[in-house]
Formats: C-alpha cells, sequence, structure tokens
C-alpha cells in the first residue's frame, strides 16, 4: 500500500500459499492495493512457471485522490520492479483464477 503521509509504497500484508479466491477476500474493498503475486501457472503443454505478477486493484468505489496517488505511482513501481506481467483491476470480485490463468495466457 502507499503510505500518504511518507509518500512511500510500504508492504501492508504478506501472505503465502494463498489462492487468488483468498487474495481477493484479504483486499480492502474500498482503497487500492498493489499486489505481487507468483502464481503456478500451468501451460497448455504441461509445462510448469511461476510467473511474479503485478496486479493494481482501484476499486470504483474509492477515494479519487487515493485513485490519483497510485496510478501515479505505478509506473515507476513496474519500471524500478522490472515487472512484465503488469494487470489492472477495478472490482475485485472479478479477480479469480480463471481471470488470472486468462491475463496470463497471453504471454505464452
Amino acid at each position: 500500500m502507499i503510505d500518504q503521509e511518507q509518500h512511500m509504497v510500504i508492504l501492508d500484508e504478506e501472505y503465502e500459499n494463498i489462492s487468488p479466491e483468498e487474495l481477493k477476500n484479504e483486499l480492502p474493498e474500498h482503497q487500492p492495493r498493489f499486489v505481487v503475486y507468483s502464481y503456478r501457472y500451468k501451460h497448455t503443454d504441461g509445462r510448469i512457471s511461476y510467473p511474479l505478477c503485478f496486479i493494481f486493484f482501484s476499486p470504483c468505489g474509492c477515494k479519487p485522490e487515493q485513485q490519483m496517488i497510485y496510478a501515479g505511482s505505478k509506473i515507476g513501481l513496474v519500471d524500478i520492479a522490472e515487472f512484465t506481467k503488469v494487470f489492472e483491476i477495478r472490482n475485485t470480485e472479478d479477480f479469480s483464477e480463471e481471470w488470472l490463468c486468462k491475463k496470463l495466457g497471453f504471454f505464452r
């Protein structure tokens, strides 16, 4: 999350072995979040990979100033961390394993 007083990205929570559905339940409903998620992805040819996904959650009901701070920080954070799998979602209810697999399928 972004600490608005310090203008820094800080670690809010850390989870291990969490499914997309479980992660969705941990996200605040009315606050943006940056999520770095390592996902076990099974390719159509049977190979397994663990892509590191950067997901920007920006719910519709959050304050406009929060959306602006997060949106303005996203590009710099992605560049510094050199993320290649970058996704954005507005409704946490849409976040699912099926959604993530569809997004990762683009990178085959």
